[in-house]
Protein backbone atom coordinates (compact mmCIF):
# COMPACT_ATOMS: atom_id res chain seq x y z
CA UNK A 1 0.00 0.00 0.00
CA UNK A 2 1.29 3.33 -0.91
CA UNK A 3 2.25 5.65 1.49
CA UNK A 4 0.28 8.98 2.78
CA UNK A 5 0.82 12.11 1.39
CA UNK A 6 1.90 14.27 4.47
CA UNK A 7 -0.40 17.18 4.51
CA UNK A 8 -0.29 20.33 6.41
CA UNK A 9 -2.42 23.12 6.50
CA UNK A 10 -1.86 27.09 7.34
CA UNK A 11 -4.46 29.05 8.10
CA UNK A 12 -5.54 31.82 10.61
CA UNK A 13 -3.43 35.04 10.53
CA UNK A 14 -2.62 38.34 12.34
CA UNK A 15 -5.07 40.02 9.79
CA UNK A 16 -8.93 40.76 9.30
CA UNK A 17 -9.55 37.87 7.51
CA UNK A 18 -8.77 35.92 9.99
CA UNK A 19 -11.94 33.94 10.67
CA UNK A 20 -12.85 33.63 7.33
CA UNK A 21 -9.43 31.68 6.90
CA UNK A 22 -10.89 29.52 9.76
CA UNK A 23 -13.88 28.75 8.05
CA UNK A 24 -11.78 27.96 4.79
CA UNK A 25 -9.37 25.25 7.11
CA UNK A 26 -11.82 23.72 8.49
CA UNK A 27 -13.94 22.61 5.27
CA UNK A 28 -10.63 21.52 3.43
CA UNK A 29 -10.00 19.49 6.51
CA UNK A 30 -13.18 17.75 6.42
CA UNK A 31 -12.91 17.39 2.70
CA UNK A 32 -9.51 15.70 2.55
CA UNK A 33 -9.42 11.82 2.27
CA UNK A 34 -7.86 10.69 5.42
CA UNK A 35 -6.83 7.21 3.20
CA UNK A 36 -4.70 9.67 0.73
CA UNK A 37 -3.60 12.13 3.25
CA UNK A 38 -1.77 12.69 6.72
CA UNK A 39 -2.69 16.16 8.14
CA UNK A 40 -1.36 18.28 10.04
CA UNK A 41 -2.40 21.36 11.23
CA UNK A 42 -0.84 24.81 11.60
CA UNK A 43 -2.77 27.83 13.02
CA UNK A 44 -1.81 31.92 13.28
CA UNK A 45 -3.74 33.46 16.21
CA UNK A 46 -4.41 37.08 15.34
CA UNK A 47 -1.49 38.30 17.75
CA UNK A 48 0.86 36.32 14.92
CA UNK A 49 1.73 33.34 17.18
CA UNK A 50 2.06 30.10 15.34
CA UNK A 51 0.57 27.04 16.74
CA UNK A 52 0.99 23.57 15.88
CA UNK A 53 -2.46 22.43 16.83
CA UNK A 54 -4.31 18.66 17.72
CA UNK A 55 -6.26 18.18 14.66
CA UNK A 56 -9.49 18.06 16.69
CA UNK A 57 -8.63 21.80 17.80
CA UNK A 58 -10.03 22.72 14.19
CA UNK A 59 -13.53 20.85 14.31
CA UNK A 60 -14.40 22.48 17.52
CA UNK A 61 -13.58 25.50 16.10
CA UNK A 62 -17.23 27.59 15.55
CA UNK A 63 -17.96 28.68 11.97
CA UNK A 64 -17.24 33.08 12.31
CA UNK A 65 -15.00 32.76 15.60
CA UNK A 66 -11.46 33.03 16.20
CA UNK A 67 -8.63 30.86 16.51
CA UNK A 68 -8.59 29.94 20.46
CA UNK A 69 -6.56 26.84 20.47
CA UNK A 70 -7.18 25.49 24.47
CA UNK A 71 -4.23 23.29 24.17
CA UNK A 72 -1.58 23.53 21.50
CA UNK A 73 1.14 20.40 20.90
CA UNK A 74 3.84 23.73 21.08
CA UNK A 75 4.19 27.67 20.11
CA UNK A 76 6.36 27.28 17.10
CA UNK A 77 6.81 30.97 16.85
CA UNK A 78 6.11 33.95 18.38
CA UNK A 79 6.27 37.90 17.75
CA UNK A 80 6.46 38.82 21.21
CA UNK A 81 9.76 39.59 21.54
CA UNK A 82 9.29 42.29 18.90
CA UNK A 83 10.35 40.65 15.50
CA UNK A 84 12.45 38.38 17.19
CA UNK A 85 10.95 34.78 16.10
CA UNK A 86 11.64 31.86 18.80
CA UNK A 87 11.58 28.83 16.82
CA UNK A 88 11.14 25.93 18.78
CA UNK A 89 10.79 23.15 16.62
CA UNK A 90 10.15 23.44 12.79
CA UNK A 91 10.58 19.86 11.89
CA UNK A 92 7.14 19.74 11.13
CA UNK A 93 7.33 21.70 7.72
CA UNK A 94 10.65 19.03 7.00
CA UNK A 95 7.79 16.00 7.11
CA UNK A 96 5.69 17.59 4.90
CA UNK A 97 5.12 16.71 1.03
CA UNK A 98 3.13 19.73 0.56
CA UNK A 99 1.92 22.73 2.52
CA UNK A 100 -1.67 24.17 1.78
CA UNK A 101 -1.84 27.37 2.73
CA UNK A 102 -5.44 28.75 3.59
CA UNK A 103 -4.30 32.28 5.21
CA UNK A 104 -6.83 34.71 3.16
CA UNK A 105 -5.24 38.37 3.14
CA UNK A 106 -2.00 40.15 4.51
CA UNK A 107 0.64 37.55 5.67
CA UNK A 108 -1.03 34.79 3.23
CA UNK A 109 -1.99 35.23 0.32
CA UNK A 110 0.94 38.39 -0.38
CA UNK A 111 3.75 35.98 -0.76
CA UNK A 112 4.84 35.65 2.86
CA UNK A 113 4.08 32.58 3.80
CA UNK A 114 4.95 31.38 0.30
CA UNK A 115 8.80 32.90 0.47
CA UNK A 116 8.76 30.95 3.97
CA UNK A 117 7.73 27.70 2.68
CA UNK A 118 10.37 28.18 -0.30
CA UNK A 119 13.06 28.84 1.78
CA UNK A 120 12.39 25.68 3.77
CA UNK A 121 11.78 23.81 0.27
CA UNK A 122 8.76 22.71 0.62
CA UNK A 123 6.04 22.30 -1.72
CA UNK A 124 3.02 24.05 -1.27
CA UNK A 125 -0.44 24.48 -3.12
CA UNK A 126 -1.20 27.84 -5.01
CA UNK A 127 0.80 30.80 -6.38
CA UNK A 128 4.16 31.24 -5.94
CA UNK A 129 6.00 34.86 -4.00
CA UNK A 130 5.27 36.97 -7.28
CA UNK A 131 2.26 35.73 -7.99
CA UNK A 132 0.89 36.69 -4.63
CA UNK A 133 2.71 39.49 -3.98
CA UNK A 134 0.98 40.77 -7.57
CA UNK A 135 -1.98 39.63 -6.75
CA UNK A 136 -2.38 41.41 -3.36
CA UNK A 137 -1.37 44.56 -4.63
CA UNK A 138 -4.95 45.69 -6.39
CA UNK A 139 -2.80 48.36 -7.81
CA UNK A 140 0.29 46.67 -9.30
CA UNK A 141 -2.41 44.13 -11.25
CA UNK A 142 -4.24 46.83 -12.70
CA UNK A 143 -0.98 48.26 -14.02
CA UNK A 144 0.25 44.75 -15.46
CA UNK A 145 -3.57 43.78 -16.71
CA UNK A 146 -3.85 47.15 -18.84
CA UNK A 147 -0.20 46.74 -20.16
CA UNK A 148 -0.86 43.39 -21.57
CA UNK A 149 -4.29 45.05 -22.97
CA UNK A 150 -6.95 43.82 -20.27
CA UNK A 151 -9.95 45.90 -20.03
CA UNK A 152 -10.04 46.89 -16.42
CA UNK A 153 -11.78 50.02 -15.08
CA UNK A 154 -10.59 53.57 -14.73
CA UNK A 155 -8.40 54.11 -11.43
CA UNK A 156 -5.87 56.15 -9.99
CA UNK A 157 -3.88 55.63 -6.84
CA UNK A 158 -1.67 57.58 -4.14
CA UNK A 159 0.69 56.86 -1.03
CA UNK A 160 -0.74 58.29 1.68
CA UNK A 161 1.32 61.32 1.89
CA UNK A 162 0.88 61.72 -1.65
CA UNK A 163 -2.96 62.63 -0.80
CA UNK A 164 -3.91 66.37 -0.71
CA UNK A 165 -6.42 68.60 -2.48
CA UNK A 166 -5.06 68.70 -6.16
CA UNK A 167 -5.55 64.43 -5.94
CA UNK A 168 -8.57 64.93 -4.25
CA UNK A 169 -10.19 67.31 -7.28
CA UNK A 170 -8.16 65.30 -9.90
CA UNK A 171 -9.16 61.87 -8.98
CA UNK A 172 -12.82 63.59 -8.97
CA UNK A 173 -12.78 64.90 -12.85
CA UNK A 174 -10.95 61.68 -13.75
CA UNK A 175 -13.29 59.21 -12.89
CA UNK A 176 -16.53 61.11 -12.04
CA UNK A 177 -18.71 59.94 -9.15
CA UNK A 178 -19.70 57.51 -7.96
CA UNK A 179 -16.35 55.68 -7.19
CA UNK A 180 -15.02 52.86 -5.01
CA UNK A 181 -11.87 53.81 -2.68
CA UNK A 182 -10.10 50.76 -1.74
CA UNK A 183 -6.94 49.59 0.50
CA UNK A 184 -4.37 48.74 -2.10
CA UNK A 185 -3.62 45.07 -0.01
CA UNK A 186 -6.63 43.84 1.42
CA UNK A 187 -9.16 41.26 0.72
CA UNK A 188 -13.08 40.40 1.22
CA UNK A 189 -13.76 44.30 0.53
CA UNK A 190 -12.68 44.96 4.16
CA UNK A 191 -12.32 48.67 3.87
CA UNK A 192 -14.34 49.31 0.59
CA UNK A 193 -16.59 52.77 0.65
CA UNK A 194 -18.73 54.00 -2.77
CA UNK A 195 -18.32 57.29 -2.70
CA UNK A 196 -21.46 59.32 -4.06
CA UNK A 197 -20.43 62.91 -3.31
CA UNK A 198 -17.05 65.13 -3.04
CA UNK A 199 -17.68 65.14 1.18
CA UNK A 200 -17.43 61.37 1.69
CA UNK A 201 -14.37 60.72 0.23
CA UNK A 202 -12.01 62.21 2.79
CA UNK A 203 -13.72 59.71 5.17
CA UNK A 204 -13.57 57.24 2.47
CA UNK A 205 -10.18 57.42 2.11
CA UNK A 206 -9.48 57.43 6.08
CA UNK A 207 -11.35 53.81 6.77
CA UNK A 208 -8.78 52.61 3.74
CA UNK A 209 -5.74 53.81 4.93
CA UNK A 210 -6.83 52.26 8.41
CA UNK A 211 -5.54 48.77 6.60
CA UNK A 212 -2.83 50.10 3.99
CA UNK A 213 -0.96 53.27 3.09
CA UNK A 214 -1.99 53.03 -0.45
CA UNK A 215 -5.07 53.55 -1.54
CA UNK A 216 -6.95 52.99 -5.12
CA UNK A 217 -9.46 55.19 -6.47
CA UNK A 218 -11.94 53.05 -9.06
CA UNK A 219 -14.63 54.11 -11.42
CA UNK A 220 -18.42 52.47 -10.11
CA UNK A 221 -18.77 50.03 -12.90
CA UNK A 222 -22.30 49.78 -13.81
CA UNK A 223 -22.60 46.05 -14.79
CA UNK A 224 -23.26 42.06 -13.68
CA UNK A 225 -20.52 40.69 -11.34
CA UNK A 226 -19.16 37.63 -12.90
CA UNK A 227 -16.39 35.55 -11.52
CA UNK A 228 -14.59 31.98 -12.87
CA UNK A 229 -12.59 29.71 -11.71
CA UNK A 230 -8.89 29.46 -12.97
CA UNK A 231 -6.97 25.90 -11.67
CA UNK A 232 -3.25 24.63 -13.56
CA UNK A 233 0.19 25.48 -13.63
CA UNK A 234 1.88 25.74 -17.13
CA UNK A 235 -2.06 24.97 -18.91
CA UNK A 236 -4.64 26.41 -17.02
CA UNK A 237 -7.97 25.75 -17.06
CA UNK A 238 -10.65 28.09 -17.07
CA UNK A 239 -14.55 26.89 -15.05
CA UNK A 240 -17.85 28.27 -15.79
CA UNK A 241 -18.99 31.62 -15.42
CA UNK A 242 -21.22 32.10 -12.18
CA UNK A 243 -22.94 35.18 -11.83
CA UNK A 244 -23.30 37.18 -7.89
CA UNK A 245 -26.23 38.93 -7.79
CA UNK A 246 -26.18 41.41 -4.30
CA UNK A 247 -29.93 41.06 -2.36
CA UNK A 248 -29.80 44.22 -0.19
CA UNK A 249 -26.70 45.22 -0.51
CA UNK A 250 -25.13 48.32 -2.59
CA UNK A 251 -22.19 46.46 -3.52
CA UNK A 252 -20.58 42.85 -2.31
CA UNK A 253 -19.06 43.91 0.71
CA UNK A 254 -18.07 41.64 3.28
CA UNK A 255 -21.62 41.55 4.98
CA UNK A 256 -23.06 40.19 2.27
CA UNK A 257 -20.10 37.60 1.69
CA UNK A 258 -19.70 36.09 5.11
CA UNK A 259 -22.28 37.66 7.69
CA UNK A 260 -26.00 37.76 5.74
CA UNK A 261 -26.83 34.40 4.51
CA UNK A 262 -29.53 36.65 2.10
CA UNK A 263 -26.63 38.66 1.29
CA UNK A 264 -26.35 37.54 -2.64
CA UNK A 265 -27.76 34.82 -4.80
CA UNK A 266 -25.10 32.96 -6.84
CA UNK A 267 -25.87 32.24 -10.17
CA UNK A 268 -24.14 29.12 -11.53
CA UNK A 269 -23.30 28.61 -14.84
CA UNK A 270 -24.23 32.52 -15.71
CA UNK A 271 -26.68 33.11 -18.23
CA UNK A 272 -24.40 34.90 -20.62
CA UNK A 273 -23.89 34.21 -24.76
CA UNK A 274 -21.75 31.64 -25.35
CA UNK A 275 -19.16 33.98 -27.25
CA UNK A 276 -19.24 36.29 -23.61
CA UNK A 277 -18.76 33.04 -21.67
CA UNK A 278 -16.02 31.71 -24.48
CA UNK A 279 -14.31 35.89 -23.81
CA UNK A 280 -14.32 36.15 -20.09
CA UNK A 281 -12.86 32.63 -19.55
CA UNK A 282 -9.72 33.55 -22.48
CA UNK A 283 -9.41 36.79 -20.60
CA UNK A 284 -9.48 35.27 -17.24
CA UNK A 285 -6.07 32.52 -18.26
CA UNK A 286 -4.36 35.47 -19.72
CA UNK A 287 -4.73 37.15 -16.95
CA UNK A 288 -3.67 34.54 -14.58
CA UNK A 289 -0.59 34.00 -16.90
CA UNK A 290 0.68 37.52 -16.79
CA UNK A 291 0.06 37.75 -13.12
CA UNK A 292 2.17 35.06 -13.17
CA UNK A 293 -0.31 32.81 -10.88
CA UNK A 294 0.21 28.88 -10.65
CA UNK A 295 -2.24 26.42 -9.24
CA UNK A 296 -5.33 27.85 -8.29
CA UNK A 297 -7.15 31.81 -8.76
CA UNK A 298 -10.39 33.20 -9.11
CA UNK A 299 -10.99 35.84 -11.45
CA UNK A 300 -13.55 38.30 -10.94
CA UNK A 301 -14.89 40.35 -13.21
CA UNK A 302 -18.15 43.08 -14.53
CA UNK A 303 -19.44 42.91 -17.66
CA UNK A 304 -21.06 46.39 -18.92
CA UNK A 305 -24.47 46.46 -20.79
CA UNK A 306 -22.63 47.48 -23.94
CA UNK A 307 -21.02 43.85 -22.93
CA UNK A 308 -16.97 45.07 -22.62
CA UNK A 309 -15.65 43.38 -20.31
CA UNK A 310 -13.34 44.00 -17.12
CA UNK A 311 -11.30 42.63 -14.84
CA UNK A 312 -12.23 44.12 -11.36
CA UNK A 313 -9.33 41.59 -9.68
CA UNK A 314 -7.45 38.30 -8.72
CA UNK A 315 -7.54 36.30 -5.67
CA UNK A 316 -4.76 33.52 -5.37
CA UNK A 317 -6.13 31.97 -2.34
CA UNK A 318 -10.20 32.28 -3.07
CA UNK A 319 -12.39 30.99 -0.18
CA UNK A 320 -12.62 27.53 0.16
CA UNK A 321 -15.65 26.76 2.25
CA UNK A 322 -17.69 23.88 0.12
CA UNK A 323 -20.18 27.09 -0.51
CA UNK A 324 -17.68 29.39 -1.59
CA UNK A 325 -17.87 30.80 -5.33
CA UNK A 326 -14.33 28.85 -6.08
CA UNK A 327 -15.05 25.10 -5.24
CA UNK A 328 -19.17 25.86 -6.44
CA UNK A 329 -17.70 27.20 -9.83
CA UNK A 330 -15.41 24.16 -10.12
CA UNK A 331 -18.81 21.36 -9.17
CA UNK A 332 -20.63 22.72 -11.67
CA UNK A 333 -17.86 22.07 -14.09
CA UNK A 334 -18.17 18.32 -13.11
CA UNK A 335 -14.84 18.69 -10.53
CA UNK A 336 -16.03 17.84 -7.23
CA UNK A 337 -14.31 19.38 -3.54
CA UNK A 338 -12.90 16.04 -2.54
CA UNK A 339 -11.55 15.76 -6.38
CA UNK A 340 -10.33 19.29 -7.15
CA UNK A 341 -8.46 19.24 -3.23
CA UNK A 342 -6.38 16.38 -4.81
CA UNK A 343 -5.99 18.04 -8.32
CA UNK A 344 -4.34 21.11 -6.09
CA UNK A 345 -1.89 19.22 -3.97
CA UNK A 346 -0.95 16.96 -7.45
CA UNK A 347 -0.22 20.87 -9.30
CA UNK A 348 1.96 21.36 -6.08
CA UNK A 349 3.76 18.03 -5.86
CA UNK A 350 4.42 18.68 -9.87
CA UNK A 351 5.86 22.45 -9.53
Amino acid sequence: MASKIRICLLFGGANTEHEVSVRTAKSVYQALDPNKYEISLIGIDKNGNWLQLPNQELLQTSDNKELTVQNPIKILASKSEKGILQIHNLSIFHNTDVAFPLIHGTGGEDGVIQGFLQTLGVSYVGAGVLGSAIGMNKITTKMILQANNINVSDFTWASKHEINDTFINQSIKKLKLPLFVKPANQGSSIGITKVHSQSELKPAMDEALKYDNQILLEKAIEGRELEIAVLGNENPQASVVGEIIPQGHEFYDYDAKYLDENGAELEIPAKLPGEISDQIGETALKAFRVLQCKGMARVDFFLTKDNKILVNEINTIPGFTSISMYPKLWEASEIFYSKLLDKLIELATKR
